[in-house]
């Protein structure tokens, strides 16, 4: 009967969080234990506690008792010893008793990174002598100090740091830890560390040191570390285990393995016993704040909620919206959330004081009329029917969420001022893993299993590219992964261990906008880890939330450093211009997006979103709402239904005319969360606060909240404090209702919250209206702000051009670092030049302002020489026509650039070695008619010059060598390279596997040998608006080795192909040079007297051209038509038509370009 009694807790293991090492997934980990029959578990990644949080609430939820720990480094000297070669570290095993010591482990594992990280977070004895009060300590595996120092042969120094750690952590806190898995090492540490133990009466306790669930997944486990190291299994000098006992081992199997030695077993349940800490949830631990000249912090948030409601609504405001505004603050206050908003409302209000741009407004937040009255949001909610509840719902307990929209070059200043107001010690980052999504999991271990890279990319596409896909989805839904998963042993197993790794974390990183702010130092609450030397929390944003601290989003939106940029650029000439004047209700702003005109205009670029813009053909705010709103993955389903009601209104029909006024602004779809909470509470009388619950309910799916609301929307609700009449009683059918509520549901998923929707069609309409009244200005500020994708920039010059405005090159005299309005064009960015930085060119203006504009090439390097112009700044300059308004070509200027800069700083040289110049003893007058003269040679060719320009600047600005192609190349190509790009919601214009035909030039190639020792290409090709990848496989590529060369002009048609990448490429299946598309000459005589007595002299010219263009002749009087055969064919260039337009006329000539037919042939 003893022997059922048994037990036994794993104390070291590693779950998921020891990045691409540990692989106990945490779920399936609380599965394994609970079918062990083992009731406790202990979490100890490596250095992290990442998992611990999720590892507590998964083992609660299992009904598992969880052990929170860490498997520290602790540093061979002190944690600040940072040595190559020396400064190492060694295991060292921890678990908290209690609070205390779970704050004491924060406080270590923190300070390992803080302080003591050097290719890992360290701690040392210093650190631990200080807080080792609530933990246990266990010697860990064989990296620990004590194994180390008995494979080193020196048992004394082992005696007596085990004497020192007993001593530090208190009897019956430390324990020598014993563990075998066949390693040779083990087997001779093993007797050692038992003979320590009845030496010193220390205790042992036997560990696994588990980096899996089961023995078979030592595979995966390997698979794991090979992604890790990039590795293939193949390769040689992979790091592996050893053996494959890694694994969650049973009870008996841990005691079988240590039988000489039980009460190493036992006293794994006696330290799970001592070990006893939870987590606080929900209790909300926020800042202080401290309002000004001492009022308290209540009176001050009314009264900066009553001034902004007469700041915004006049004096006369409507009963209703004071009555709002009275209900919001009792809630606020009630909730304990008034600091909150005066946290928020105060770095708000210091960027604004600052001249920040912040946004109109983020998430539920702009469903706030307190928030919008104090300044936090800038759109009104009363206007566009927002909703408090969604933002601040009474009825459940959870932390608000104001995320906040700051100019992109300024956000940083705002964390900064918080980080001074709060204290550096007060304020982190926060940490966001990376994991692997199903595509990303087959591409990295088909990449590890060495299975070639067409038949991994192959495997992943099968997967949809849809929200939330995972592998077990993609196997029920698409058929050819589930044919050829059960048709291929290497497929199965690339697709099994994929399933395995689907899902874990990859990498951790700080994310894009967390900030979390603490009442005490943050280590005092969670783990800090470091990225580029700032703090980052350990637990990611939900569980920093869920642990009651504030959070906040600080984030950066390029937009509106585009619309400040632009207002800056405007108030140049119109000096009391401001967007807060815009009007929202603007025709011609609204005719020019439905016309498609939508480059540049926030979230409208895309080329799906254009066309349901055209498509609905908006007319106001409302419209712009909508379609942000359902221009979305899942949604856009229903855009066809909202844009045929929109045009059809005859066709809607409401389930109950109490709906009409509730969805008619949205053309009787039901598009926003805020309108399920209306019909909750109109149709039925729930509170919003009810509505809320129902809504987040039927969003994530909750069945049973479900089943149980519907009866209480149908029937009512007679609870008290719940009560609700129910639709029956509102004399709604009982029919209806269900129907009703059944659409709700359907659409609750995927309805958007209107308010941030509301809060970006703001932002995107007044991109539009600048677009529209300002558009040098807004393109401008636009360009400036993508300088660094060159991609972005091409086709905003494009879109420029199309609007007329022309793109001149830098100037030193005149441009800016950014893109600048020059006249009746755009001026390129100084800053945008290669090998010049920003400071260089603030050197340059700042001498242009001080000293007078540059007369010549001498007078700018005369005043730049010694100011970080060299050689190599000035020829980038000269190159990219900055200085093409100085005198001299770009030719002459670069020939005597290098002599010019080398006399200048021998003159240099000559003054500061005290001797006399030729410019100290010229008189003024001459000074001024010196100048280097240039050598009479003229300038370069078109080609180079454009050549130049995309050398220095990345594109190309005064053309393109695809211009005179324009009118060929729009002809024939289907896709332009831009149409790769994937946009916001996932989507390429172009579609995955669809035939398309792209035009452009051959920028780059490269050439590689396929393993079956045949050449294949990678191409790069050039259009008027970008570049995009071509894939060229052996056999087309050695058919048409020639049409493949760098400059080459051609049309590729081939099968886009698009995958997880930002860009798509395209698979070559045919190419067409531009020369091998033949025009027609066609040649009109007025009748046949005319052709009779011309005749001769024009088959004379055509006998004197050979090309590939058929000549066509037509009698005007007489309406016929000859074509002449193909032995007639001629070049139809300058020379032959100028000979043509001699004898015929120039208005009887015409060359007409043919098109490429669809089959590849030329009709």
């Amino acid at each position: 009967m003893a022997e059922k009694a048994r037990n036994f807790t794993h104390l070291h293991l590693h779950t998921e969080y020891s990045l691409l090492d540990g692989a106990c997934r945490i779920e399936g980990l609380m599965q394994r234990v609970k079918a062990l029959g083992q009731t406790a578990v202990a979490i100890t990644d490596h250095g992290v506690m990442y998992g611990c949080v999720d590892f507590y609430k998964a083992a609660k939820k299992a009904g598992v008792k969880p052990i929170i720990g860490c498997e520290v480094y602790v540093a061979t000297r002190t944690r600040f010893d940072k040595v190559n070669r020396i400064d190492g570290s060694n295991h060292l095993v921890l678990l908290c008793k209690n609070e205390t010591g779970y704050k004491n482990l924060i406080k270590m594992v923190s300070a390992g990174f803080t302080e003591g990280f050097y290719n890992k977070p360290r701690v040392d004895h210093e650190l631990l002598e200080e807080y080792h009060e609530g933990l246990i300590c266990l010697s860990a595996c064989l990296a620990g100090e004590i194994p180390q120092a008995l494979l080193a042969g020196d048992y004394e120094k082992a005696k007596n740091l085990a004497r020192y750690y007993e001593d530090l952590f208190g009897k019956g806190n430390y324990y020598i830890e014993i563990q075998d898995h066949g390693l040779d090492e083990q087997r001779t540490v093993l007797p050692l560390l038992v003979r320590l133990s009845r030496e010193t009466g220390i205790p042992l306790v036997a560990t696994n040191d588990a980096h899996y669930l089961e023995k078979e997944d030592s595979r995966m486990q390997h698979i794991l570390i090979c992604i890790q190291t990039n590795k293939t299994v193949n390769d040689d000098d992979v790091l592996e285990f050893g053996t494959d006992e890694f694994y969650v081992k049973s009870t008996d199997e841990m005691y079988e393995l240590f039988s000489a030695w039980p009460e190493a077993c036992e006293n794994t349940n006696r330290i799970a016993e001592m070990c006893s800490f939870d987590f606080e949830f929900g209790v909300t631990k926020l800042p202080y704040f401290v309002a000004p000249d001492g009022m308290d912090n209540k009176e001050y948030f009314v009264k900066l909620c009553r001034d902004g409601l007469l700041r915004r609504y006049g004096a006369d405001v409507p009963e209703d919206i004071r009555a709002r505004l009275d209900y919001e603050i009792s809630i606020i206050d009630r909730m304990g959330y008034i600091n909150y908003y005066l946290i928020v409302f105060d770095f708000i209000n210091y960027a604004k004081s600052q001249g920040i741009p912040v946004g109109p407004g983020r998430g539920s937040g702009a469903g706030s009329l307190a928030a919008y009255c104090v300044g936090i949001t800038n759109i009104d909610p009363i206007k566009y029917n927002l909703l408090f509840e969604r933002f601040l719902n009474p009825e459940r307990v959870s932390m608000p969420d104001f995320d906040i929209d700051f100019c992109y070059e300024r956000r940083q200043e705002v964390i900064d001022y918080v980080i001074r107001k709060y204290g550096a010690d007060h304020v982190a980052q926060i940490v966001t893993f990376g994991t692997m999504a199903a595509r990303a999991a087959i591409r990295d271990v088909g990449r590890v299993l060495d299975m070639p890279y067409g038949t991994v990319d192959g495997i992943a596409k099968l997967v949809p590219m849809e929200p939330k896909m995972t592998l077990t989805k993609a196997l029920s839904i698409s058929r050819e992964l589930k044919a050829r998963y059960d048709a291929d042993p290497q497929v199965k197993e690339l697709i099994d261990m994929s399933l395995k790794l689907e899902g874990m974390p990859r990498h951790a990183s700080t994310h894009a906008a967390g900030v979390v702010i603490t009442r005490e130092a943050a280590d005092e609450y969670v783990p800090l880890a470091t990225n580029d030397g700032n703090p980052v929390t350990q637990f990611t944003m939900t569980t920093i939330e869920e642990l009651g601290l504030l959070k906040m989003d600080f984030l950066g939106l390029r937009t509106l450093t585009v619309i400040d940029d632009a207002e800056k650029m405007i108030r140049k000439r119109e000096p009391g211009f401001s967007m807060d004047a815009v009007p929202y209700d603007d025709q011609r702003v609204y005719a020019m997006l439905n016309a498609g005109e939508t480059e540049g205009v926030f979230q409208m670029e895309s080329g799906g979103m254009t066309q349901a813009v055209m498509g609905l053909q908006s007319k106001s705010l409302e419209d712009i709402i909508a379609i942000i709103s359902l221009y979305r993955p899942g949604p856009m389903e229903s855009i066809p239904t909202y844009i045929a009601n929109r045009h059809n209104p005859g066709n809607v029909k409401y389930k109950t005319p109490q709906l009409e006024h509730i969805l008619d602004v949205t053309n009787g779809c039901i598009v926003y969360q805020e309108q399920v909470m209306q019909i909750c509470r109109e149709l039925a009388g729930f509170s919003y606060g009810q509505a809320d619950l129902v809504r987040r309910a039927m969003s994530k799916k909750k069945h049973d909240v479900m089943e149980k609301e519907r009866q209480h929307f149908v029937h009512g609700n007679t609870e008290p404090g719940h009560e609700c009449a129910g639709c029956v009683a509102n004399g709604i059918s009982e029919a209806v209702a269900n129907a009703i509520f059944d659409d709700m549901s359907s659409f609750a998923s995927y309805a958007f919250n209107k308010a941030h929707a509301a809060a970006y069609a703001v932002v995107a309409y007044q991109t539009a209206f600048l677009k529209y009244y300002y558009p040098k200005e807004f393109m401008a500020a636009l360009m400036t702000s993508v300088m660094d994708n060159t991609t972005k920039v091409s086709e905003y010059i494009l879109a420029c051009r199309n609007m007329g405005i022309p793109i001149l090159p830098p100037d030193i005299n005149e441009g800016y670092s950014g893109f600048s309005v020059s006249g009746n064009g755009i001026r390129y960015g100084l800053s945008a030049i290669k090998s010049v930085g920003r400071a260089v060119v603030d050197v340059i203006i700042a001498e242009r302002e001080s000293g007078g504009l540059f007369k010549n090439l001498d007078d700018f390097v005369s005043r730049m020489s010694n100011k970080e112009v060299n050689k190599r700044t000035l020829e980038s300059f000269i190159k990219s026509g900055a200085l093409d308004t100085l005198p001299g070509t770009r030719k002459q200027k670069l020939i005597v650039s290098g002599d010019l800069l080398e006399s200048k700083s021998k003159e240099k040289k000559t003054v500061m070695e005290g001797q006399m110049s030729f410019f100290d003893i010229a008189p003024e007058e001459e000074k001024d008619n010196f100048h280097i003269t240039f050598p009479d040679v003229g300038e370069y060719d078109k080609q180079t010059l454009l050549a130049f320009e995309k050398e220095t600047i990345g594109i190309y600005v005064s053309g393109h060598p695809m211009e005179e192609y324009r009118e060929l190349w729009e002809k024939n190509v289907t896709a332009r390279t831009s149409d790769f790009v994937v946009d916001e919601v996932g989507k390429t214009i172009v579609e995955d596997n669809s035939n398309v035909v792209i035009g452009g030039m051959i920028t780059s190639k490269k050439v590689k040998t396929t393993k079956t020792n045949q050449l294949m290409a990678f191409i790069t090709v050039e259009d008027l608006v970008g570049t995009v990848e071509v894939l060229v496989f052996p056999k087309i590529y050695e058919k048409n080795r020639q049409a493949f060369t760098e400059e080459n002009k051609v049309f590729i048609r081939g099968r886009a192909s698009i995958g997880d990448d930002p860009v798509g490429k395209l698979i070559c299946e045919e190419v067409i040079p531009f020369t091998d598309i033949p025009n027609e000459l066609w040649l009109q005589f007025e009748n046949q007297a005319f052709y009779a007595s011309h005749i001769d002299d024009v088959m004379a010219a055509l006998r004197d051209s050979d090309g590939k263009d058929r000549v066509i002749m037509y009698l005007k009087e007489e309406r016929k038509m000859r074509r002449l055969s193909e032995n007639w064919a001629v070049l139809a260039g300058p020379d032959l038509l100028n000979r043509l337009y001699k004898i015929l006329g120039e208005k009887n000539v015409k060359v007409v370009q043919k098109v490429i037919e669809k089959k590849g042939k030329v009709y």
